[in-house]
């Protein structure tokens, strides 16, 4: 009984990983868009590398679907950036190219790593500044995934019964 139970948690925390990566070729004076809905207070973090072409610049953006901009930069190259959400919500991050008129523009790679909720959260820091053992840090971590579970069950719950009443009415 207990190793199922295991199993089905670890079978769980691999479904809900928080974690995606992408790679895309974007063009000279182009822009490519990326979004995404989240819950209430979730933590977002991202990585990103833009593949070198002289004499054109990329630039990034993350908002909110009411314009709210949440982190840019311009000019990247490789970087990194975090959020956190303030209400349910469909974010989005753009990467654009700019090419002066003078030079004849390449497709650059960007490379994009997103994670979101406790898969962002950086638990060696935590576990440092804590003066926790390894242990103890896992085990938070375990106690974050589990959290994490029931609040994504319960939301499942709560669409679903959505659903249902949705389609009573019809």
């Amino acid at each position: 009984m207990r190793r199922s139970y295991a199993f089905g948690l670890l079978v769980m925390s691999v479904i809900l990983l928080g974690v995606d990566g992408i790679m895309f070729h974007l063009h000279p004076n182009m822009q490519k868009c990326l979004k995404e809905e989240l819950q209430v207070d979730v933590f977002v973090s991202g990585e990103y590398e833009v593949s070198d072409a002289p004499g054109q610049k990329v630039d990034y953006v993350v908002r909110d679907s009411k314009g709210h901009i949440l982190s840019q930069k311009e000019d990247v190259s490789k970087g990194k950036f975090s959020f956190v959400t303030e209400t349910y919500d469909t974010f989005e991050i753009c990467f654009m190219s700019r090419v002066p008129p003078t030079h004849r523009g390449v497709a650059q790679e960007v490379s994009l790593i997103t994670k979101r909720g406790i898969e962002a959260k950086n638990y060696e820091g935590l576990g440092e500044a804590a003066k926790l053992k390894p242990m103890e840090v896992e085990l938070k971590r375990l106690e974050d995934l589990s959290e994490a579970i029931v609040q994504d069950f319960a939301m499942m719950r709560k669409r679903e019964e959505e659903m249902r009443d949705t389609n009573v009415h019809k």
